[in-house]
């Protein structure tokens, strides 16, 4: 059984920021909030985004537990189109009195580099902070794109705690391709 080691970091906002948001790129921009996201759509983004970063718990979620946990209230789910497709999206969790999660966020790979980063995560804080919120949150790991953290320092989040992981290789699970590679993990053998 092959470990993989993580670090987890944790970021917060205690207040919302009052500068003015990113440029909008260029192009034709819409985004929407998903209302009655289906499994299968969810999955589609999160696979999508998530798969070259080594997101992979959602993976293991059974399509009623998925299904239950986007028809919360509390969770809310924005994708950024670009010129009609899907380019990146954001979850929100509200449940928490008095603070939200950014629970997932990320860009679709053909649309990293393109400055949509963060048009699309100012968005999510803008959103988040629509509510009476005291502390909006976010963490990255050490498998997230290299300028996640850089990203969520630059819109206005701070480090508050970090967290080591060990956790066994998904791909050797088969929850995500045995040929995925990472700049931080070994190729896998052979099977």
């Amino acid at each position: 059984m092959a470990m993989i080691d993580d670090v987890i970091t944790y970021l917060e906002m205690r207040e919302r920021p009052s500068g003015p948001p990113p440029a909008a790129p260029l192009g034709k921009l819409a985004l929407m909030r998903v209302e009655g996201c289906t499994v299968s759509f969810y999955r589609y983004l999160y696979e999508t985004v998530g798969t070259p970063w080594l997101w992979y718990e959602r993976r293991l979620w059974h399509d009623d537990e998925l299904a239950g946990e986007l028809a919360k209230a509390t969770t809310e789910v924005f994708v950024l189109y670009v010129g009609g497709v899907p380019a990146g999206y954001f979850e929100l969790d509200a449940a928490p009195p008095q603070e939200t999660e950014l629970r997932y966020f990320g860009l679709i790979p053909e649309f990293i580099g393109r400055r949509f980063g963060p048009f699309l995560l100012r968005a999510a804080i803008d959103r988040a902070w629509e509510r009476p919120i005291a502390r909006l949150w976010v963490h990255t790991r050490r498998f997230d794109h290299p300028r996640a953290l850089g990203h969520y320092q630059r819109a206005g989040f701070t480090v508050y705690a970090r967290r080591k992981l060990r956790f066994e290789d998904p791909r050797l699970a088969g929850i995500l391709p045995r040929t995925l590679t990472h700049p931080l993990l070994p190729p896998l053998p052979e099977p």
